[in-house]
């Protein structure tokens, strides 16, 4: 039996623009009370993306949102800013199994 082969992550940060709040569980909820981390609270209370026709927009300022609050570029990569508390959602996510990561392989 052949094993699936491990892709490793390009940083393109391709996975990263959906909607990252929409997927936030009660776990990460509570977790992120427990740590202290107010300043993911905060933005996630306040980033309310409603979707736009093919696009998310802020429900308070109507501005694009561009995809994960976290997600910062450098360089010609991506980093997330609060990569070892990130939800479930992220935490499981595994690179090239959805259509969405440049190196998924429909088989």
């Amino acid at each position: 039996m052949k094993e699936k082969e491990t892709i490793k992550c390009r940083r393109c940060g391709k996975c990263c623009l959906a909607n990252l709040i929409a997927y936030v569980t009660a776990e990460d909820w509570e977790r992120w009370k427990r740590q202290g981390r107010e300043d993911i609270i905060h933005i996630i209370e306040n980033q309310q993306a409603v979707w736009a026709g093919d696009h998310f927009v802020s429900a308070k300022d109507g501005k694009y949102l561009h995809g994960c609050p976290f997600l910062v570029r450098e360089g010609n990569r991506y980093t997330c800013t609060i990569y070892e508390t990130r939800p479930r959602v992220c935490r499981d996510y595994i690179p090239g199994s959805s259509e969405l990561c440049p190196q998924y392989r429909n088989k």
